[in-house]
């Protein structure tokens, strides 16, 4: 696993020389359920004695809220891995984790009919 701010795992070609499933110690299931648009945020709290720099590059990029998908792209991790490390985090008490916010409800008819009477107008 890398240190933050250590490139000597990546190569600028290849990618990361260290395979996903080495960062998760071989583990592919995350502890609690996350999509790629819920929202993650660090709390400030929680128990950081047994985090891998990985877990902790992670976190440094929640200090605001951001969603699973954008610390996955980050970290130049497949989502699957990033969500096990997040649950990690999240398991220790050092995230917090949510549902996305609804933009609207896209079963409303008539806002879908605005909406594509306005992007119609538009063209």
């Amino acid at each position: 696993m890398t240190a933050p701010g250590d490139d000597s795992w990546l190569d600028g070609d290849a990618g990361r020389l260290v395979r996903p499933y080495a960062v998760t110690n071989g583990r592919t299931a995350a502890s609690m359920r996350l999509d790629l648009l819920s929202m993650v945020v660090a709390t400030g709290t929680g128990s950081y004695t047994t985090l891998e720099p990985d877990h902790l590059e992670a976190l440094a990029l929640c200090l605001r809220p951001a969603s699973v998908a954008e610390v996955a792209a980050r970290l130049r991790l497949p989502a699957a891995v990033t969500k096990v490390l997040l649950s990690d985090l999240a398991d220790c008490g050092a995230l917090r984790a949510g549902p996305p916010r609804p933009a609207s409800d896209t079963s409303d008819r008539v806002l879908l009919e605005r909406l594509l009477d306005g992007l119609q107008r538009r063209l």
